[in-house]
């Protein structure tokens, strides 16, 4: 063994048997210190350096070439992290040659995509938004942590939370919707569901809340692209769930592909140093997206990689994901005195805080254990708990003359779509570690409740080779419809599963057109003309534009992608053994041509119909989106009376409404609260959501839902970008969704 590497071992065991106490608080900075003093500058580099698995870590070593350059870093202490590799064998591996064969042992981490799973499979991110559902959230993230911890990762690329309000953008599917305090809530909710109580625990990893900052706006919705936003959306809509993550101590952070205002995220240290680092006191670390660093040459801001290397470190991008920039050029940037090796320093001290939080110091294979990963995989418990999630996410969009739910003694169904038999498709996107076609079907869902059905594919519409590296191939072929409106011209009623894939969402999957791909309408046309008792059941990772679909299907559902147990889900809801209580995190359109549309918007100063054309509206369509923001239906009903709001504590303003199920089941139902300030410093939106609470009623059953305004939820940032609370007069909103409820108004002195 090295002598430094026993020097180091001997450092570290005084630390730990002298120093419990500071063990456990998780106050590692004095054995931060040691080491650091130990390293050498090229050391320190490593550390900041992450690369993507680069060979079958259980083969023969790389001989020659990239590979076998970046085998040597790992043996030289120059690697800080790897990116996509997992299994328990292949982890241990690596962790073993770094920390036997490195000078100072220090171990790696082991950072992945878990966006909704690992194996077992939860809803799309955009889908458990619309369950409201803090709790079911948290628990689905905790799923996924246990199973990821079990195959030896310790860090997870997720929650993103991106505010956006354009459908266009292929990763709405992996965000909290449209709204920043209910991305916010559920963020903090996938954080707490990550880490847990306790990091080191070796079920627990670490959270990356991404991308900082504005990916979200990314022009005409196409990814990769520029945004170009005022400091009122960054401050008001863009920044606040990243702040309420980092308040709830999310270790890690991970900046953005796009320019903001002219400069690349990665190297923006307003961004990263005043705001992330500076005002929130941020004391993770900052990650690149993959590449990111290295892409501010083609963005036009950095001349080269060496460039580009010192614009990322200055601006706070501890880490750089396979840029290889800073293992390249940074260690001769610092000699040269292009960058002070403080920045390094302080980087290094971040990815070491992180390390020792996670345990791996006191033991770098904590995660490694084969017995725990065969038993976690699949677990019973996990699809349990997938199958909870997934009935919470479904949306009831429409059900005229209560066609759902259809009775279990239902005889002729006739289910159509070439979804309906798909066991790839329902688990969605970014699922890089699940098994293929291992999703019950809808198909396979229905079975267990009733045998009394027929099934036709109708046209074929998606190519059985998509993958999550390619565009999904549409057919537009129309084999298979005169037989699909054959079988349904006596069925007594149709289930109908349309919508994507699950590969035209998520990263690098824009389209312009959002309405249902391939011949789908046609084929819902055709069998509408001969049947109308239709029920439409969505599989999709963004809002669509469904108008003919609204005005003329008679019950629809929005199921999403819901993972591994789509088909179960789908059957409870169909069956009427889960009431649906899912609400949407993102508005509908009825037209492309109204993207951007959400709720929270401005008023004009022209915002009322008049007799002329003078006025803040389109020639061809409404204003009015199709579905709006926090709606959905239930099986039964609600009826709000009696709001009351109690202004006599103006720090404390206490609002509360009477909620009774009117209807014949029980049923849950998400009481939406939201605010509006008339006149501001700053023009306010028309209304913003402020708080929510998702209640169970028996039929006949009232209840009094309660909330408490403060200054968190009056207040705004200013044009100082400092957050006040203006007196003046305040409408209060409470409902079920953004656009129906009771409302009053209060004064606030």
């Amino acid at each position: 063994m090295p002598r430094y590497h026993i020097t180091f071992c001997l450092v570290l065991f005084s630390v730990f048997t002298f120093n419990t106490s500071l063990m456990a608080q998780q106050n590692f900075e004095k054995q931060i210190d040691s080491i650091l003093n130990l390293m050498t500058l090229e050391e320190k580099v490593g550390q900041m350096n992450q690369y993507n698995g680069f060979w079958d870590v259980t083969g023969p070593v790389p001989k020659e070439g990239n590979a076998a350059e970046k085998y040597e870093h790992l043996k030289k202490g120059m690697v800080g992290s790897m990116l996509n590799v997992h299994g328990v064998e292949n982890v241990r591996k690596l962790q073993e040659l770094v920390v036997n064969e490195s000078r100072l042992g220090i171990p790696l981490l082991f950072g992945f995509d878990v966006i909704h799973g690992y194996k077992t499979l939860a809803p799309i991110p955009l889908a458990e938004a619309a369950s409201w559902d803090l709790e079911a959230i948290e628990r689905s993230a905790r799923i996924a942590a246990k199973e990821a911890a079990a195959v030896g990762l310790n860090w997870t690329f997720a929650p993103m939370v991106d505010i956006s309000r354009d459908a266009r953008w292929g990763r709405v599917m992996e965000g909290g919707g449209e709204d920043p305090y209910l991305g916010a809530k559920i963020g903090v909710a996938r954080v707490k569901g990550f880490q847990g109580d306790d990091l080191a625990a070796p079920n627990t990893i670490a959270a990356c809340a991404k991308h900082f900052a504005a990916y979200g706006f990314a022009e005409a919705g196409r990814d990769y692209n520029t945004v170009d936003i005022g400091l009122n959306t960054l401050y008001n809509i863009v920044l606040p769930p990243f702040e309420a993550v980092v308040n709830a101590d999310v270790r890690t952070v991970m900046n953005a592909f796009n320019i903001l205002n002219g400069i690349p995220a990665t190297g923006d240290a307003f961004l990263q140093r005043e705001i992330l680092k500076g005002k929130w006191n941020f004391d993770g670390f900052v990650i690149s997206d993959w590449g990111s660093v290295g892409e501010m040459v083609p963005h036009g801001h950095a001349e080269n990689l060496e460039h580009a290397a010192e614009l990322a470190v200055k601006g706070g991008s501890d880490m750089d994901m396979e840029s290889t920039a800073y293992v390249t050029h940074l260690v001769d940037l610092v000699k040269a005195g292009k960058v002070e090796e403080k920045w390094v320093d302080d980087a290094v001290r971040r990815i070491l805080r992180v390390k020792f939080e996670l345990g791996l110091f006191e033991d770098p294979f904590r995660y490694c254990n084969e017995k725990r990963e065969k038993e976690r995989l699949y677990h019973q418990d996990h699809l349990n708990g997938a199958l909870d999630m997934a009935t919470k996410s479904i949306v009831l969009l429409k059900n005229e003359n209560d066609l759902l739910p259809l009775s279990k003694d239902q005889k002729n169904i006739v289910i159509i779509g070439d979804l309906a038999d798909d066991k790839n498709s329902p688990l969605g996107s970014w699922r890089l570690a699940s098994d293929d076609n291992t999703a019950v079907s809808v198909l396979e869902g229905l079975h267990t409740y009733t045998k009394n059905y027929t099934y036709v594919q109708g046209p074929k519409i998606f190519d059985d080779k998509a993958d999550f590296l390619h565009h999904v191939k549409v057919h537009d072929s129309t084999e298979g419809i005169t037989e699909a409106v054959e079988a349904a011209k006596n069925a007594e009623v149709v289930v109908m599963v349309l919508g994507e894939h699950g590969f035209m969402s998520g990263e690098g999957r824009s389209r312009t057109n959002l309405n249902l791909p391939g011949k789908q309408l046609d084929l819902l046309k055709a069998v509408h003309q001969v049947n109308k008792n239709i029920v439409l059941v969505l599989m999709n990772g963004r809002p669509l534009t469904i108008t003919w679909e609204a005005a003329n299907i008679p019950a629809i559902l929005e199921t999403w992608h819901l993972g591994s147990q789509t088909g179960h889900a789908i059957s409870k809801v169909l069956f009427g053994d889960y009431n649906p209580s899912g609400k949407l995190p993102m508005t509908f359109p009825r037209s492309v041509g109204q993207i951007p549309i959400y709720y929270n918007h401005y008023s004009t100063g022209r915002p009322v119909e008049q007799p002329n054309v003078f006025w803040s509206h389109y020639g061809d369509e409404s204003n009015k989106p199709l579905y709006p923001f926090g709606y959905g239906l239930s099986y039964t009903s609600f009826k709000y009376d009696d709001l009351r709001i109690d202004s006599s504590d103006p720090k404390n303003i206490n609002v509360s409404v009477t909620v009774a199920n009117t209807g014949k089941v029980k049923g849950e139902e998400v009481v939406q609260l939201y605010i509006h300030d008339r006149v501001a410093s700053i023009v306010q939106p028309v209304k913003k959501l402020k708080g929510f609470k998702k209640i169970m009623l028996a039929p006949g059953e009232t209840r009094e839902v309660t909330f408490t305004l403060t200054d968190a939820e009056l207040g705004f940032y200013d044009q100082s970008h400092n957050w006040v609370v203006e007196p003046g007069t305040f409408d209060v909103m409470v409902g079920t969704s953004s656009v129906e409820g009771l409302s009053e108004s209060f004064t606030l002195k």
